[in-house]
């Protein structure tokens, strides 16, 4: 963990020089301080990984001092460092969030251990915290399912950007598998092993937003009852999707800029500057042209967010990938089961145009498994507006034959002498005839 903020404090100058001296050697970059009050106002400046504190210290000592950084920052991971009689107290001290404790005296050897094992509890702690919006399950159990030769390409885009970290946006209309695509982007990057943290950014209030993102304090608001850790910071090392992201606020859009021009920010109510390494993807359904256009998302915001446009076609565009996806839910949904699909389900299912996308195909799926008690699936099982859907080439093949028709009976009633022998050549009554020269204008 070379290059890692680490904060020290001990008021004995000599060894606070050795272990700045012992730190810099492999690689870290710590900073010393022999007054705790200094370290502790350094702390509410930036933030720090790990901390190693002196538990005997004037004016303040190693427990109070613990407890005020923790109050500031808790996500520092704190080491005490005691001498042998005061073993008793670094005990109470972990008992009020220390990590560990050394005991003095300590070899050079023993510290470097230990500033290890601080910094590999603090990654452990990271992703334990990020587990509370992880969904790396949900990227185990599923997968872009595609044999579209468009769709395919995509893909193969999405992979050969993926260990970059050029931001990228990806648009498509609502459940096409914008996140999907996302988290494979993920999962084909270096980062896969950090957290992937998706945020709906149309299903936050905008009073919100900041504290969603960036976290706050105790206190910063009135229902701020305690600290918050925002999205970004748990997404540190990993990836931040920012779903729909045209609902972003524009003042949201604003104080977003800097982060994403150096990766700093501050959580809501305090004045510690963070930096966090996280790799942006964004989802949205709209046009984009429109949104930037109206003012709906900043030009400068745009330039920031998209490196690279990847575009999603529905599933009504890629129709030989309804088959794919029929295995890969019933194989999701019904394993171990046998099943069977009749080919006039299959067909209906071939032909309707989804307006929901796959997110409306693989309810469909699920609906058809639970009526199909016997395995098999017949085309009763889909809901009505399947069923009686008529394909697009039908529609236009019924308009055909009205066409036809309208021509038929103006030429019937340009040669007729009488309406009413027109009726009789074209076989129809007259108030039938009526009908349809009203219906076709004629």
């Amino acid at each position: 963990m070379q290059n890692s903020s680490i904060l020290v404090i001990d008021d004995e100058v000599n060894i606070l020089k050795t272990i700045e001296l012992s730190l810099i050697a492999h690689g870290y970059l710590p900073e010393v301080f022999s007054n705790p009050l200094d370290g502790i106002n350094r702390a509410k400046e930036i933030f720090f990984e790990v901390a190693f504190v002196d538990l005997k210290m004037q004016p303040l000592d190693g427990i109070a001092t613990l407890q005020e950084i923790k109050k500031i920052s808790p996500d520092t991971t704190i080491v005490l460092m005691t001498a042998h009689g005061s073993i008793e107290s670094a005990v109470e001290a972990i008992k009020k969030g220390a990590h560990d404790y050394i005991s003095k005296p300590f070899t050079h050897k023993e510290f470097l251990h230990l500033v290890e094992k601080a910094f590999e509890h603090h990654r452990l702690a990271k992703q334990v915290r990020g587990l509370t919006y992880d969904i790396e399950e949900e990227l185990q159990k599923d997968t872009f399912i595609t044999v579209n030769v468009k769709t395919k390409d995509i893909l193969n885009t999405a992979r050969e950007v993926a260990d970059s970290d050029i931001p990228i946006m990806i648009e498509g209309e609502s459940g096409t598998g914008k996140e999907l695509l996302a988290k494979f982007i993920h999962t084909h990057s270096s980062r896969k092993e950090n957290p992937f943290i998706a945020i709906n950014c149309s299903a936050i209030p905008e009073n919100l937003f900041e504290s969603e993102l960036f976290g706050h304090v105790k206190g910063a608001f009135t229902t701020a009852i305690k600290d918050r850790t925002g999205r970004l910071e748990l997404a540190d090392g990993g990836t931040l999707f920012l779903d729909e992201v045209a609902d972003i606020p524009k003042q949201m859009q604003v104080k977003l800029l800097r982060f994403l021009q150096n990766k700093e920010f501050e959580r809501v109510g305090e004045s510690i500057t963070h930096k966090v390494d996280v790799r942006i993807i964004s989802a949205t359904n709209r046009k984009v042209e429109s949104d930037l256009a109206d003012g709906t998302i900043r030009e400068d915001f745009y330039y920031r967010i998209v490196g690279l446009r990847l575009n999603i076609p529905p599933l009504r565009e890629r129709r030989d990938d309804i088959k794919a996806l029929l295995e890969h839910f019933i194989k999701k949904y019904a394993a171990g089961k046998q099943t069977k699909i009749l080919d006039e389900t299959l067909k209906l299912l071939m032909d309707y145009d989804w307006p929901g996308n796959i997110r409306e195909f693989e309810t469909v799926v699920k609906r058809l498994l639970v009526f199909a008690k016997d395995g098999i699936i017949k085309p009763e099982f889909l809901p009505i507006e399947i069923f009686e859907f008529k394909p697009k080439q039908v529609i236009q093949q019924i308009q055909k034959i009205d066409d036809l028709e309208k021509q038929h009976i103006e030429d019937v009633l340009k040669l007729a002498p009488t309406t009413k022998e027109a009726a009789k050549v074209l076989g129809i009554s007259e108030t039938t005839l009526w009908r349809k020269r009203k219906l076709f204008g004629l």
